[in-house]
């Protein structure tokens, strides 16, 4: 029984790379802002990439917010689109941004003292005990990342990064999940995650 895989259309993602990562587990999938093929999926995925601001524009203009809040299914934010899971983003310097408050938390500038940001390249991830998402995945696996604006650690941590200091590498609340890192471009272990995802 085939699934129905479906990628949110955010109008302002990288979305062929996540899709393509999808195909190449052999599964079939769908980029949609189709409110009714995304009430349909079996799982959606929403990526991002860029500012929250401009994302969020686009989710609001393409009248998905609350389809996206609605969703019972699980649904898998990336990078961005973990950010927009949470309550509020602080990237834009002028004011704060009201995100999609699925997940408790707040995205701020990261605080890292004298390194780089953006925080891009390699990094080990810490799930916590028994996250579904890290099935087969050892602590300290590799994932690529590239951001310069994170989630504290809260109790919604689903795996922790260092990086200048402890953020949110993972985050996950009932049908909820969010990754900060690009598992679409995290070579084996990114795929294994997405298989993961694919088979809660």
């Amino acid at each position: 029984m085939s699934q129905q895989i479906v990628i949110v259309n955010t109008g302002c993602a990288n979305i062929s790379s996540v899709k393509f990562a999808v195909e190449r587990l052999g599964v079939k999938v769908d980029v949609s802002d189709n409110v009714d093929i995304i009430k349909s999926a079996d799982k959606v995925f929403l990526p991002g990439v860029g500012s929250a601001n401009a994302a969020m524009a686009s989710i609001k203009q393409k009248q998905l917010v609350a389809t996206l809040q609605g969703l019972t299914q699980p649904v898998l934010g990336i990078c961005l689109g973990m950010q927009l899971m949470v309550e509020s983003s602080e990237e834009s310097l002028s004011d704060t941004t009201p995100c999609l408050q699925l997940i408790p938390g707040q995205v701020k500038r990261m605080q890292v003292g004298d390194l780089r940001l953006p925080h891009m390249g390699w990094n080990t991830v810490k799930p916590a005990v028994d996250a579904p998402l890290f099935k087969d995945i050892p602590t300290g696996t590799y994932f690529y990342f590239v951001h310069s604006f994170a989630v504290a650690v809260n109790e919604f941590t689903m795996a922790s990064c260092q990086y200048g200091m402890d953020f949110s590498a993972a985050l996950h609340k009932d049908n909820f999940f969010g990754v900060q890192f690009h598992p679409e471009r995290s070579s084996d272990a990114g795929a294994q995650l997405l298989k993961n995802f694919i088979e809660l």
